[in-house]
């Protein structure tokens, strides 16, 4: 809490704000049913910095917005994170990605102990915390989470975030995992992150073990969770769809080198309204491991995400979400079944890749499928048009007599 300032000027207003804390600790505390209001892995303090960020008209700066719970659900749910594992975010802002992995690990431990689970409004099984919790599984919990940011509030936030949901000791640190200060490498299992990709960072603080020739920090960051990770780890990021086919030298390393270095499962590009009302800009998820042999990766086209793509984000009921996971998972056991490019998903094989100069925009490699429209004959249409321009001045005659 170094640095805090208390600004609290009256006693009557500081009660009234404890309350609303000890009100909202007893929302949480209401483990269960999520269906039945249990809000155990609600990410409560995320879903107050977005509204502060509304209210201060400031989202989006620095590439600070909140990453939807829906997807961050999406991307646990892809890589399948395991009671044990290390979980890193090197952006972690409000730990959105690290709380969504402990659901994740809590719901798969209920799983496999034939707990009975919900299925939560975005389509994904979900349990009560306290179904699979013990002392040893808290212990090793304890030690499983680290998140990173350089943002001091966000650091506060972020370690309140998983203390209000079970995890006493969090490990969150004040730190720039681009810079000459951050030195780990090869430490995690999984990485789960949303990077800002906003802006650049100045050339003198780029840690030397970053090699991508390029000061943007959507391309550092993607050799920086590379390096994060120990060999056989798997990370889900999300990138700018731009990252996909950029040109320079920059965009082309990094692509190479998680298909060259590691290997790339999947891309899914995401609609440009996911991160509504903040950015409108189109993103896409990276799944890949390092260490493997990229020989063909899987792609995705999302076009819902079960909420409306206008600034409201409505929730409605179409949604890829489960369906991407479905997929995702029988594409490792069948992929003979996503050979068809003109679907929504396929397999495209890394030699098609590496020919196109490593472009990994799913327009690219989908083929599209064009209805033939058969036009009538020009003579007819002449025809038709005549008839209706006689037609219109006969009208026009007889209203010229009804004026008269």
């Amino acid at each position: 809490m170094s640095n805090a300032v208390f600004i609290i000027p009256k006693a009557a207003l500081l009660v009234e704000a404890i309350n609303i804390i000890e009100t909202i600790f007893i929302e949480i505390s209401r483990d269960g049913d999520p269906q039945k209001g249990g809000q155990i892995f609600q990410d409560i303090q995320g879903v107050v910095y977005e509204m502060l960020l509304s209210e201060i008209a400031s989202s989006g700066k620095n590439g600070q917005f909140r990453t939807p719970r829906h997807i961050i659900k999406l991307m646990a749910e892809l890589v399948q994170p395991q009671l044990g594992q290390r979980v890193a975010d090197p952006a972690c802002g409000t730990a959105g990605f690290l709380l969504g992995a402990y659901q994740y690990v809590m719901t798969d431990l209920a799983r496999k102990k034939g707990a009975g689970l919900t299925t939560d409004e975005d389509g994904f099984e979900r349990c009560s915390a306290s179904v699979a919790m013990t002392e040893q599984v808290k212990g090793i919990l304890e030690k499983s989470f680290f998140g990173f940011d350089i943002d001091t509030t966000m650091v506060r936030l972020g370690l309140m975030n998983l203390m209000m949901h079970g995890i006493d000791t969090p490990q969150i640190d004040y730190k720039d995992t681009l810079s000459k200060s951050y030195e780990e490498a090869g430490q995690y299992d999984i990485v789960l992150a949303n990077p800002p990709f906003t802006g650049n960072i100045d050339k003198g603080d780029i840690n030397p073990s970053l090699q991508l020739p390029t000061t943007k920090t959507e391309l550092l960051f993607i050799e920086r969770i590379f390096r994060m990770l120990k060999p056989g780890g798997t990370a889900a990021v999300i990138v700018p769809q731009g990252v996909l086919f950029g040109a320079g030298n920059a965009f082309v390393g990094a692509r190479k080198l998680i298909i060259e270095e590691a290997e790339l499962k999947a891309v899914i590009t995401m609609p440009s309204g996911v991160f509504r009302p903040y950015a409108g800009v189109s993103t896409a998820i990276l799944i890949f491991t390092k260490g493997g042999e990229t020989r063909q990766t899987w792609f995705y086209e999302m076009t819902a995400d079960g909420y409306s793509m206008d600034d409201k984000r409505q929730k409605i009921a179409n949604s890829d979400l489960p369906t991407i996971v479905k997929q995702y998972r029988l594409s490792s056991t069948h992929p003979e079944n996503f050979t068809d490019k003109k679907q929504n998903c396929f397999f495209i094989e890394k030699t098609d890749i590496v020919a196109n100069d490593y472009d990994l925009s799913l327009s690219k490699y989908k083929e599209e499928v064009y209805e033939e429209i058969i036009y009538e004959d020009p003579e007819i249409i002449f025809q038709k048009l005549n008839a209706l321009e006689l037609t219109i001045q006969k009208e026009l005659k007889e209203l010229e007599g009804l004026i008269k």
